[in-house]
C-alpha cells in the first residue's frame, strides 16, 4: 500500500527540491533543467525507481528526464505541462496551493445531486477561472455535487478529456494549478461540494510517455477499446498502482476534491484477490480520515458488491453510474433502439421497474440483460441515474441532447421523475434551461492521428440505419474540426429567454422540493415505490417525517387520465404542489384537470404529457412501502 511519503514525481521538502521516477530496466536516469540543459544523474532506490535532489531549484522551474540516453522527457507525475504534454514539466508546490478554507461538510445522502460540466465548454472561455463566475447559477440551481469531466493534461488545444496522457497536471488550456485550486475554493465557499472523473483504465494514444520509463505500466491482456489498457496485475503493477494511488491523493488530499468518478472501471483488469478499486478506497480514507470523501464507479456490469463494506467483502464505493434506466426512457419516448439501446425494450413497466429496483440487469436474465447483480441490498442512494450525461449525448451522432428528440412536455415530466426519485440524480450542463446547444465529440490530435479518429468515428455509425449510405456518414461532425468543439459551448444568454427559464425553473422548483420535503428525506427501500399505470403513466410515491409525496407522471402525447392509488401507511387527502402544466410553465398551458373520485380517490387527466405532484399527512406508521 502506498505510504504518506511515498512520493513520485517533484515534491518540496525547504530547502529541497526532490525527485523520483520509475524505470526499473534502465541503466541510468538522469534529470535536466530545462533552463540551462544541466543533467545530473539519479540514484537508483530499491524497486526501480531514481532519485535527487536540488536546493537550487524552485516552484515554477521547468525539468525533465532522460532514459539511457533518450529524452528528455516529461514527468510521468508532472504537476503542469504550460508548453503541453510533448514539453518540460514544471514544478508546482502541490502541498502549498493557495485555499483559503476547509471542505464544508457534504450534503446528506438524500440531498446529493450531480451536476457534470466540461470545463473546456460550461463557459464561451472555456477555463477554471470562467466555471468560478457560473457557480452562483448552480447553487442556485439546486445540485449539490459538480463533477468536473476530466482535467488531465491532453495532446491539442480541445478535448473531452479522456486522452489524458499526463494525469497530474490540469490541462494548461483550461488555466494553473492555482486556477484550479480557486474553482474549488470557490465551490466549497458556497457549499458545494466538488468530484473530478478520472481515467486509470488507459491513457491517450498521443503524448503518453509512460513506456520510455517502463513498458510494464501497460498490459497487453487488459487492452482497451480506447488504447492500451493499464497493468494491474502483472509483474511490476505494485508500482503501476502506486503511481495511481499517488495520483488519486494528490486530487482528493492536496487540491481537496471530494471524491471522485472512476471511469469505465468495468475496464480495469485486475487481481480478484487484490482489486484496485479495494486498494484505493482504502487508501483515500486511510489518508484522508478527518472528511468524507466520496468515490463513484462507472460500470456497466451493475457490480453491488462495489457498494459493500470491505467485511462483506466489498469495495466501499459511495455508488455506482447506473445506465439502465436511462436506456428505457431512451427507447420509449425517442423509439430508437438501436446500438446498445436494443436489448432495452423501453416499455413503462420496465421504466418504472427500473427505478424502483436502481437498476433492471440483475444477472438473472439472459444475453446482455442476463449480466449485473441483485440491486436490492443496495441502498437507492447508492444508483446514479440520469437523463443525460457526457456519454449518452456525445456518443450520438450528432451529439443531441434527449429534449433536441422528445416534446418540451416530456422533458419536463422526464425531470419530474428524475429529480424527485430517491436514487442520486446527475444533470448534464445545460440540461437545466433544455440547452440548445449540442455536445459533440471532439478532438485535436495531430493530422495523422486526427485522421484516423475521424474516419473511426464515422464508421462507428454505420450499421446504424440513418448512417448506412457513406454520403450520410460524411455529415457526422468531424472531431478535429474546431467548429465541432465550438458548437459543444453552452450560450449563456439562452436562460434568459422564455421558455429556457421556464424549464430552468422547473428544474429549481423540483430540487427545492427534493431538499426540502420531509419524504424526499430518505433513501430507504422502504420509503418509496414506482409502479406504471396502464400505457400512460408512472406512479413514484414516497414517504417520510410525516408526509407522502406523489409525482404522477403521463409519458403519453395525447395524454390520458390516471389514477393515483396510495396502498401504504394511511393518508389524509392529497394537496397539489406544482404540475409542469402550471401557467409558470410556459404560456400554452394546458392544466391537469383533477377529478374526486369519492372516499378520498382521485383521477387525473392529462391532456398531453406532463408530471403532477402532490403531498398528504401521513396518518399511520411509516413502516412498509407504499
Amino acid at each position: 500500500m502506498i505510504e504518506s511519503d511515498d512520493n513520485l514525481g517533484c515534491w518540496f521538502q525547504p530547502p529541497l527540491a526532490c525527485f523520483r521516477v520509475w524505470a526499473p530496466a534502465a541503466a541510468r536516469v538522469e534529470w535536466i533543467r530545462a533552463a540551462t540543459g544541466e543533467a545530473l544523474a539519479m540514484r537508483r532506490e530499491a524497486e526501480g525507481t531514481w532519485f535527487l535532489s536540488r536546493e537550487d531549484f524552485r516552484p515554477g522551474d521547468d525539468y525533465g528526464f532522460k532514459v539511457d540516453g533518450a529524452g528528455p522527457f516529461p514527468d510521468p507525475a508532472s504537476r503542469s505541462q504550460p508548453q503541453g504534454v510533448h514539453a518540460f514539466s514544471r514544478a508546482v508546490d502541490v502541498t502549498g496551493l493557495p485555499f483559503r478554507r476547509p471542505n464544508p461538510p457534504l450534503p446528506p445522502r438524500a440531498n446529493r445531486v450531480i451536476y457534470e460540466l466540461h470545463i473546456g465548454t460550461f463557459t464561451p472561455q472555456g477555463t477554471f477561472s470562467a466555471a468560478r463566475n457560473k457557480l452562483p447559477h448552480l447553487r442556485d440551481l439546486g445540485v449539490t455535487l459538480i463533477e468536473l469531466m476530466p482535467v488531465a493534461a491532453f495532446p491539442g488545444r480541445w478535448n473531452w478529456g479522456y486522452d489524458g496522457v499526463s494525469l497530474f497536471a490540469p490541462d494548461r488550456s483550461y488555466g494553473s494549478p492555482e486556477d484550479l485550486c480557486g474553482l474549488i475554493d470557490a465551490a466549497h465557499e458556497l457549499g458545494l461540494g466538488v468530484l473530478l472523473d478520472v481515467v486509470y483504465n488507459h491513457l491517450g494514444p498521443d503524448g503518453n510517455y509512460l513506456a520510455r520509463f517502463s513498458r510494464d505500466y501497460f498490459s497487453a491482456a487488459a487492452r482497451t477499446p480506447w488504447g492500451e489498457g493499464m497493468n494491474l496485475n502483472g509483474p511490476g503493477s505494485d508500482q503501476v498502482r502506486r503511481f495511481f494511488l499517488a495520483n488519486a491523493l494528490q486530487w482528493l488530499r492536496d487540491y481537496r476534491f471530494d471524491g471522485l468518478r472512476l471511469d469505465a472501471t468495468h475496464a480495469l483488469k485486475d487481481d480478484a484477490g487484490n482489486p484496485f478499486l479495494a486498494q484505493l478506497s482504502a487508501v483515500a480514507r486511510g489518508h484522508i480520515p478527518h472528511r468524507e470523501v466520496l468515490l463513484y464507479a462507472e460500470d456497466h456490469r451493475n457490480p453491488n458488491h462495489f457498494c459493500f463494506p470491505p467485511a462483506k467483502g466489498g469495495y466501499a464505493l459511495d455508488g455506482v453510474w447506473a445506465d439502465d434506466w436511462h436506456h428505457h426512457v431512451y427507447r420509449h419516448v425517442t423509439g430508437d433502439g438501436e446500438g446498445y439501446i436494443q436489448p432495452f425494450l423501453g416499455s413503462l413497466e420496465l421504466i418504472a421497474y427500473t427505478l424502483h429496483q436502481g437498476w433492471h440487469r440483475n444477472g438473472t436474465g439472459e444475453g446482455y440483460l442476463g449480466t449485473g447483480s441483485d440491486p436490492v441490498p443496495l441502498a437507492y442512494d447508492n444508483f446514479v441515474i440520469f437523463l443525460q450525461n457526457h456519454d449518452q449525448v456525445g456518443n450520438r451522432p450528432m451529439g443531441e441532447r434527449l429534449h433536441h428528440r422528445v416534446s418540451r412536455e416530456t422533458f419536463l415530466a422526464l425531470t419530474a421523475l428524475l429529480l424527485l426519485a430517491p436514487e442520486t440524480p446527475l444533470l448534464f450542463m445545460g440540461q437545466e434551461w433544455g440547452a440548445a446547444t449540442p455536445f459533440q465529440f471532439f478532438t485535436d490530435h495531430h493530422p495523422e492521428l486526427g485522421r484516423k479518429v475521424t474516419e473511426g468515428r464515422r464508421r462507428e455509425f454505420a450499421g446504424f440505419s440513418a448512417f448506412r449510405d457513406p454520403v450520410l456518414r460524411e455529415r457526422i461532425p468531424d472531431p478535429q474540426d474546431a467548429a465541432t468543439w465550438q458548437r459543444s459551448k453552452l450560450n449563456w444568454q439562452e436562460p434568459a429567454e422564455r421558455e429556457p427559464a421556464a424549464i430552468l425553473a422547473w428544474h429549481r422548483l423540483l430540487l427545492r422540493l427534493r431538499r426540502e420535503h420531509p419524504a424526499a428525506q430518505s433513501a430507504d427501500r422502504g420509503a418509496a415505490t414506482v409502479r406504471h399505470s396502464g400505457r400512460t403513466g408512472i406512479l413514484l410515491f414516497r414517504h417520510a417525517g410525516g408526509k407522502a409525496l406523489a409525482c404522477v407522471v403521463c409519458l403519453a402525447p395525447g395524454g390520458g387520465t390516471l389514477e393515483p392509488a396510495w396502498s401504504g401507511p394511511a393518508i389524509g387527502a392529497w394537496t397539489r404542489i406544482a404540475s409542469s402544466e402550471d401557467e409558470a410553465m410556459g404560456m400554452d398551458s394546458l392544466p391537469v384537470r383533477e377529478h374526486l373520485l369519492g372516499a378520498g380517490r382521485l383521477a387525473l387527466e392529462f391532456r398531453r404529457a406532463g408530471a403532477w405532484i402532490a403531498e398528504a399527512p401521513l396518518l399511520g406508521p411509516e413502516g412498509g412501502a407504499p
